[in-house]
This record gives C-alpha cells, sequence and structure tokens, in this order.
C-alpha cells in the first residue's frame, strides 16, 4: 500500500524539517468518519507523510450520512449542529458558506428536542384527542424544572439518593409523579393524562440520548454532557460537506475504501511482525522493517505501522474488542467499554403528495394514555412501533416538499430495521391515523429510513454514559496503549478517537472531530520532543 508522500510549504517549521531528515513514522488511521478524517488532516498539514486510513465501508463519513432526494438533502444521520460558539464544526461550515441558506425554522436556541422549530407541536392521544396547549405547555414547565434538577446531581456535587437507583429515568418519573399526584387543582383525568405525557417526553428524551430508556442514563454523570453556547444549525446542502472539506486535501491514495480490519496486532516484537506476514500471506521481497504494530485487514493485507488511531464507534468495540485486538485490551479498557452505553436512535422519513397537517404544525407527538402507570418503556417484540415518540415536520416545505421525520430508539429501533419498507410505512399510516383521528391519512408516497442498529460497522448512534459509568470511563478509553507506565515499550503505538472518547462532548459530531485532533496532536507532540531531546544531546 501506498504511502502518504506530500510536497509541504511547511519546511521551516520545525517539526516538519525534523520529519523529512528522519523516517517517516508509519501512521494507520481506522476510520473515515469526522474522527479519523479530523486526525488525518491535521497529520497531513504537520509534515507525517506516511498515512494510511483504512475505512471499512464503501464511502466516507461514519455516522454522517446525507441522501439527496430529489433538490434536497435528508440526514440519516447527524442533523444538528449543537451550538455555535467555539464550535469547530460551526465555524468550518460558516467558513465555507454552508450556513448562507439555513432559514430561521432551521436554526434553535435554547435546548432543542429532535428537529425542533418554530411552529406548535401537536400532542395527540391515542384516542385521537389533541391534548389542549396550554395544558401541554404547563406540563412542560414542570417536566423542564425537573430536568434541571438532573442536572445538578454532576454540577453541584448533589449526592444521589438511593431510591432513584441513580437513573435519570426512575429519578425523572417518580419526582414528576409525586408533583402531578400532589396538585390539588387537577381532576384525576388531568392527571391521568400528564402522567402519559410524562412517558412521551422520556421517549423524546431517550431518542435524544441514544439510550434504550431513560432509566439506563446516570443520574450522577447526566450534568457533564456540556452544551456549547450559541444557536443550533441545520446544513441545508448536507452534513456531507463538512465531511468533504475534512477530506478534500487528504490525497487519494491515502483513503481506502471497503477495506476492514480484522485485527490489530500491537506490542509487536520483530519476531512476531515476520510471523503474522508470512501467516496474512504478504507478499514481499524483503523482511518487514520492525514495528510495534501490525494492522491485519480481513483481505489478508497487512500493514506495518508505528501507530495507529482507532476510531472505530462504541458500539463496534463492545461488538468486537476481544477479537480486534492482539494482544486484547487491559481489563480496565475492557471494563470501561462495557460500561458505557450506546443504543440507536433512527429516523423514519415519510414523504407526502399533500400535507395532511395544519400550517402551525411543527410535530405531531404521540401520548399513549394507557401508559399512565408504565414503569418500563421496553415493549413486546410485536409492539415495537410504540417506542415512536414523534413525527416532525421538516421546514421549509418549500425545501423538503410535505415531510415528516419519526424518531424511534432502543430494542425497538432494531426490530424496526428488521422490517420491510412496506411493513413500516403500513405501520406509521396506521399510528398517524389513530393519533389524529383523521381516517383519509394517505399512505407516503416514500419511505426512507436509517439503520445504525445493524448496520456492522457502526452498531449504535451514539454514547451515553450508563448506570454505573462515569467520565473516568470516557478518559480510560481514550487512554492511549501501552499505558505511560510501560515506558521500554515503544509510546502511542494505539491511540482511540470518536465521539464516546470525549468527556464533554460525547455523542456530538465537534466530539469526534475534537478527538481525531486530540490524538494528531499527542504525536505532533510525541515527535516534536523527541527532535527536541535529539538535537540537545550534550557532546561527550
Amino acid at each position: 500500500m501506498q504511502s502518504c508522500e506530500i510536497s509541504s510549504d511547511s519546511t521551516d517549521d520545525p517539526l516538519s524539517s525534523a520529519l523529512h531528515r528522519h523516517r517517516q513514522p508509519r501512521i494507520v488511521v481506522i476510520g473515515a468518519g469526522l474522527a479519523g478524517l479530523a486526525a488525518t488532516k491535521t497529520l497531513l498539514e504537520n509534515g507525517f507523510t506516511n498515512v494510511t486510513v483504512l475505512e471499512a465501508s464503501g464511502r466516507i463519513g461514519g455516522r454522517v450520512q446525507s441522501i439527496q432526494h430529489g433538490k434536497t438533502t435528508l440526514e440519516l444521520g447527524a442533523t444538528w449542529i449543537h451550538g455555535a460558539n467555539g464550535n469547530p464544526i460551526y465555524h468550518l461550515a460558516e467558513d465555507n458558506g454552508l450556513l448562507e441558506h439555513t432559514t430561521e425554522e432551521e436554526r434553535s436556541v435554547g435546548r432543542i428536542s429532535l428537529y425542533a422549530k418554530n411552529g406548535v407541536a401537536h400532542y395527540q392521544t391515542n384516542n385521537g384527542k389533541r391534548i389542549p396547549k396550554d395544558l401541554v405547555e404547563e406540563f412542560s414547565d414542570l417536566y423542564n424544572e425537573v430536568y434541571e434538577l438532573t442536572q445538578e446531581f454532576f454540577q453541584n456535587g448533589k449526592p444521589v439518593g438511593a431510591e432513584s437507583q441513580n437513573s435519570v429515568g426512575i429519578f425523572t418519573r417518580d419526582v414528576v409523579r409525586k408533583k402531578i399526584m400532589l396538585d390539588p387543582y387537577d381532576s384525576e383525568s388531568i392527571k391521568k393524562l400528564k402522567l402519559s405525557m410524562l412517558q412521551q417526553y422520556l421517549k423524546v428524551e431517550s431518542c435524544e440520548s441514544s439510550s434504550p430508556s431513560m432509566d439506563e442514563v446516570s443520574l450522577s454523570e447526566f450534568g457533564e454532557w456540556t452544551e456549547i453556547p450559541g444557536a443550533h444549525h441545520v446544513i441545508p446542502a448536507g452534513f456531507i460537506k463538512v465531511v468533504e472539506i475534512l477530506a478534500q486535501d487528504i490525497p487519494s491514495h491515502v483513503l481506502h475504501l471497503s477495506k476492514p480490519v480484522h485485527r490489530i496486532h500491537w506490542n509487536c516484537s520483530s519476531h512476531d511482525t515476520e510471523e503474522i506476514v508470512d501467516q496474512a500471506d504478504h507478499n514481499q521481497d524483503q523482511r518487514p522493517s520492525p514495528s510495534p504494530v501490525c494492522v491485519e485487514c480481513e483481505d489478508g493485507e497487512c500493514l506495518l505501522a508505528d501507530h495507529v488511531i482507532v476510531t472505530a464507534s462504541l458500539g463496534v468495540l463492545k461488538k468486537a474488542h476481544e477479537t480486534l485486538f492482539s494482544p486484547g485490551l487491559p481489563l480496565d479498557k475492557a471494563q470501561a467499554i462495557q460500561k458505557l452505553g450506546i443504543s440507536t436512535t433512527d429516523k423514519i422519513f415519510l414523504e407526502f403528495a399533500e400535507p395532511f397537517w395544519s400550517p402551525e404544525c411543527n410535530s405531531i407527538q404521540f401520548v399513549w394514555e394507557d401508559e399512565a402507570q408504565l414503569d418500563s418503556q421496553a415493549y413486546p417484540e410485536e409492539l415495537w412501533y410504540r417506542k415512536i415518540c414523534s413525527f416532525d415536520v421538516l421546514y421549509p416545505p418549500e425545501r423538503y416538499g410535505h415531510m415528516l421525520s419519526g424518531w424511534i430508539c432502543g430494542e425497538e429501533a432494531l426490530r424496526m430495521e428488521r422490517c420491510d419498507d412496506e411493513t413500516v410505512a403500513e405501520i406509521c399510516t396506521e399510528l398517524l391515523r389513530q393519533f389524529t383521528g383523521n381516517q383519509n391519512i394517505p399512505k407516503p408516497r416514500r419511505i426512507l429510513r436509517s439503520s445504525w442498529g445493524s448496520n456492522p460497522y457502526i452498531r449504535g448512534s451514539y454514547s451515553f454514559t450508563r448506570v454505573g459509568s462515569s467520565g473516568r470511563d470516557v478518559e480510560k478509553l481514550a487512554e492511549p496503549l501501552p499505558y505511560i507506565k510501560n515506558t521500554k515499550a515503544p509510546p502511542l503505538q494505539v491511540l482511540f478517537a470518536g465521539e464516546a472518547t470525549h468527556r464533554k462532548y460525547y455523542s456530538t459530531t465537534h466530539g469526534a472531530l475534537l478527538s481525531g485532533q486530540r490524538e494528531a496532536n499527542r504525536l505532533i507532540e510525541l515527535y516534536q520532543y523527541s527532535f527536541r531531546a535529539e538535537t540537545t544531546k550534550p557532546n561527550i
């Protein structure tokens, strides 16, 4: 496989000059999502020329997947730039003119909820009735008040009571239920309606957190996730444009698509390397030079490296880490992978010839009145559709036509993925008829949906801090191998990037990008230090 031999205008830079004088370190980046591309771009810009990117799928972008639909773009993956002030994704988009056509409906200030925008959310019950707007606002104020309480445990060091089992869902359900039941002014029917709305809000929160249920999200850690100030933005031309900007200066021969990795051998001796290469039947006239890392691809090719940056998702690491690394990962890193959470949040796009919703309606929220006392949001397999929390109206219609975007998460999302398009379209149509009370709603003329859970190279949407995990597990996942205390081994053989490795910004695109830059900077600092130490050796 060719290395990246590119000319550099920065040879006056001490690091670039040193890299030109010495053997270039061989670096393999696994994954061409935002983290992998950001790492590669940073390395190339700093004079590293022997860089190879291996992407298992046939496209770049990872969990960014923009699909062209007529004259518009639909996002199967990342949709929002979360916050503007200091967000590298925002500045990349702004500097390259990607936000010039973003409408007011595609900007949101404050805590967004899925596809939030202008207009009014219609909360509809399974009996076909719309919940009055003032009642929705009253409940929303109560829910948001309790949501703020969930942030205090981490932010203020508030102790977590045993009755909550350190669960955001259990705590929220318990506190909100008590407040509803103690309200002396509400009738029993209003109380029941508010309890049903609580279940719907928790489903929305689960989709936003990409957790199977908010019961699984850690209460003591929930407030550590950090929101970047400023408005949230949609990129009309597609989030994939950010990916393309990151990739545009990466030479094509550096990037290898449809190249899944079978195993990463690290801490290799010269004998180990020769043995691995021989077993892989790697056609090489000369014996391999000593390398601490050997990346074995599924097609049998072996790449020798000094460093490998692994940007595989947490879902892939959960499924494959025991066989992906040889030797296996240290116990504490394997435990961090096990403890941290990742689940699936999927979108279901439905296109209609004409809107059946009113002009001011921005979403249809599904409230099941028979779930008022439900303590678990895990459903039998045949009732997977009950986890669909809402359908949002895509704005503006001049761009998107008459399009709804549904949301589903957890195991129920995986069951949806196993159904065919026709089945999902029929079920969604029946739900819309049932909840709006309009039996004349036609079947959509087109359906498009994501399938992040069953994608073997992704296995989930994004990470969350599960009950029993903490930010320390995120840091442990991000820690390079071998650990620094092992001073005899070559340093920084295996580095880890991706949204799940960013303690403050996990689950976000900017977290992914920053993590890739972070790992590239580790290598930049390593070689700056090495070359500086070499040039300052005393003459003996």
